[in-house]
């Protein structure tokens, strides 16, 4: 039963990608961030076989280490379906002793779902049909940049540099001409895919086809990239509000220590603390900051998000400005960049989770 003068807000986590675990985290500090007089959480987690099912409330559930990611199972919950009503909205919740009881005022979605089936228009599109307002980026924008191949080309096309790289589509080998072109090291990892997973820097062109194996355990279709020495910087967008101009947040700078070559899965979660140090805000100079503002906006503009982004650059030593990728659903973990460079802006962790529901509740769905 709703209840009066709340917003409905159904929090969708888990999902089938590899960053299963990593989503269940980040649903964890959203639920915790919701506030109970404003809102009504309705916790709906999807399972890795794809079994969708009403969880409990309870953020302290997530509330693990990362070593020991939390997994979503058929037996979590009650079983949720679709509502195949074209006259109603929202879903059906299967329960076992009450039956079916519909959520069609759920009022907005916030699909914390990280990698495929979650980040790549697919669950978006759902929504879509079913008519339900989302936080995040639509079904073009979640696909275009979950593919880091046409993340790269829409935004060079609006003239934000990005480093050299090679596609390898199911069946292709890198060329000897690409191989001169994008030099040693290079980094090899699935077209589509987040969270570092499926990544690896080689120095030595034998070592290419165990990574693109590697690779391709996750995606068929395979980046290389040449690496661009520098720092990595990250930078937060936020949809307007009310429509307005997209907002940049400060920049974050990860530098990786200790045995981590690079900022890698392990260094964003496993040993956060011990493999990667941050300054937020980054220690770089006003016009470089602002160069990589300007491009976060740009390459928000350009993939057509909505909602919130955070894209990621490389600095090089000159201080050339080269755009890596950019995430629709970025993590919302307690280490997780993207509430942490907001909170240095001035919003903190419950205000940027108000705001993306409202933004959503806002914008609504269908074409705009």
């Amino acid at each position: 039963m709703t209840t009066p003068g709340k917003t409905r807000v159904a929090v969708v986590f888990g999902g089938r990608s590899p960053e299963h675990g990593i989503s269940c985290l980040s649903a964890g500090s959203v639920l915790a961030a919701l506030d109970p007089d404003e809102y009504e959480v309705v916790p709906v987690g999807i399972s890795r076989a794809g079994q969708w099912v009403l969880t409990g409330g309870d953020p302290g559930q997530f509330e693990i280490s990362a070593r020991q990611l939390p997994e979503i199972t058929a037996e979590s919950g009650d079983a949720v379906m679709l509502n195949a009503d074209p006259s109603s909205q929202g879903l059906l919740v299967l329960d076992a002793t009450a039956g079916p009881r519909a959520l069609a005022d759920v009022d907005v979605v916030f699909p914390v779902l990280h990698g495929a089936y979650g980040e790549d228009g697919t669950i978006q599109g759902m929504l879509e049909m079913a008519g339900l307002p989302y936080v995040g980026a639509n079904v073009f924008a979640s696909a275009a940049a979950m593919d880091k191949e046409f993340t790269k080309k829409l935004c060079a096309a609006e003239g934000i540099p990005v480093g050299p790289y090679a596609v390898l589509r199911s069946g292709m080998t890198l060329t000897e001409r690409d191989k001169q072109r994008l030099g040693l090291p290079v980094f090899v990892k699935p077209s589509r895919a987040g969270s570092s997973f499926g990544i690896t820097k080689i120095s030595d062109w034998a070592e290419l086809d165990d990574a693109v194996a590697t690779a391709r355990k996750i995606d068929s279709k395979v980046l290389v990239e040449g690496a661009v020495v520098g720092r990595e910087v990250e930078c937060g967008v936020l949809e307007g509000e009310a429509g307005g101009t997209p907002e940049a947040s400060v920049l974050a700078e990860i530098r990786v220590v200790g045995e981590q070559d690079f900022y890698d899965f392990e260094a964003k979660y496993i040993d956060a603390d011990l493999a990667s140090e941050y300054d937020i805000p980054a220690d770089l100079p006003e016009r470089v900051t602002r160069q990589v503002q300007e491009y976060a906006v740009r390459a928000f503009t350009a993939l057509d998000c909505a909602g919130l982004a955070r894209a990621d650059f490389f600095i090089t030593p000159e201080l050339d400005v080269y755009l890596n990728e950019v995430n629709t659903m970025p993590g919302f973990t307690p280490s997780s960049m993207f509430p942490r460079m907001w909170a240095a802006a001035g919003l903190e962790y419950p205000k940027l989770i108000n705001r993306l529901v409202r933004t959503a509740l806002h914008r609504g769905t269908g074409l705009r």
